[in-house]
């Protein structure tokens, strides 16, 4: 049985429904265990910022076991922060996506932008089908290769419900070709003569996760690097219409179930998330807390993958075999090679 909660995890039947005080009191360990593993990994990613809190936190989690997450002291906490925390972590990330600052950026670079996505949707369904992958692993690994690494898996995540499993998969694919991608595109990128701004939008556009654009933009330049951040914050807004895809997909799929009005039916973090945006252009908040918020936002989906890291196994992670690997390296090739053809095509050198 599924949770209705924003995580949209699956509820430990152990734990039973509680409210007041009561609840404080039951949540508090294992909210706070969360937390400290969220904040032991923003630590750690000042150090290895090629990885990135939220995969960190994973690992953090993993390294605990499933008996915390299975215990009475730390488990419904846990199990709060799985179904509640994502939400709040994707309306605070809009705070920090100003849609009037995105705006030029986003017509200067749409007809790269746009076709790389498009390019990226239609590999993921294709290959998806021929290596037959889970439909939530395909989802899931689209999501963050083609929008926002980690970030868009949460957001899909928030959306679809998926198993815990298939969420650590993705993250763990994700990370991998994060790596490469910091990696091999700076060197290649002078290879090919690439301006500041070109590998920028390159960087922008094909790198999954921001921190590891922002490593592969400053290996090139710091005009690389600046340009590559504002294009990837471009490339995020992409988690509205996504999550508005899915819903809908969802709500197709099963057109016996009892349907509410449309407006109804869309997810109220997207709508928050896109409202969120929308303040954030008109000064709301000041501009200086920008990086406060997507700091914050960072740390709760960390706290949330921590969680869902305590709930894993080693042997059904390594169950999911090479095929979701193989999937993520076919779309991070496709993402290169699409994003720079087009890069070409419309002069962007």
């Amino acid at each position: 049985m599924r949770s209705s909660g924003i995580g949209g995890y699956r509820r430990a039947p152990t734990f039973s429904k509680v409210t007041g005080v009561n609840q404080v009191y039951r949540t508090f360990p294992g909210l706070t265990l969360a937390a400290a593993l969220a904040t032991v990994a923003s630590a750690l990613a000042v150090a290895v910022p090629l990885a990135g809190a939220p995969v960190l936190a994973l690992a953090c989690g993993a390294v605990l076991g499933g008996r915390v997450a299975r215990s009475d002291r730390f488990g419904p906490g846990l199990d709060w922060a799985r179904q509640h925390l994502l939400g709040v972590a994707i309306v605070l990330m809009g705070l920090g996506l100003p849609l009037d600052a995105v705006l030029t950026v986003g017509r200067e670079t749409a007809v790269v932008l746009l076709g790389t996505l498009g390019v990226a949707a239609v590999t993921a369904v294709v290959v998806g089908r021929l290596l037959a992958l889970h439909r939530e692993s395909t989802v899931l690994i689209a999501a963050g290769s083609a929008i926002c690494g980690a970030s868009a898996i949460a957001a899909a995540t928030a959306v679809l419900k998926p198993d815990r499993e298939r969420v650590a998969y993705a993250l763990g694919t994700i990370f991998v070709f994060n790596i490469a991608a910091v990696l091999v595109y700076p060197p290649l990128g002078r290879l090919l003569g690439m301006s500041e701004r070109a590998f920028g939008l390159w960087a922008g556009t094909a790198v999954n996760d921001t921190s590891s654009v922002l490593a592969a933009g400053i290996a090139f330049g710091p005009a690389a690097a600046s340009f590559a951040v504002i294009v990837k914050l471009v490339r995020s807004l992409m988690i509205v219409p996504l999550c508005l895809g899915l819903h809908l997909s969802a709500r197709r799929a099963a057109p016996s179930a009892p349907r509410a009005p449309l407006w109804r039916s869309v997810p109220l973090f997207v709508v928050l998330f896109a409202a969120a945006s929308i303040v954030a252009g008109i000064g709301v908040p000041p501009v200086g807390w920008t990086d406060g918020l997507t700091g914050l936002s960072t740390w709760l989906v960390a706290a949330v993958l921590a969680a869902i890291g305590t709930s894993l196994t080693w042997r059904r992670l390594r169950a999911a075999g090479p095929r979701p690997l193989l999937f993520g390296a076919v779309l991070t090739v496709t993402l290169a090679v699409s994003a720079l053809g087009l890069q070409y095509a419309t002069g962007w050198r």
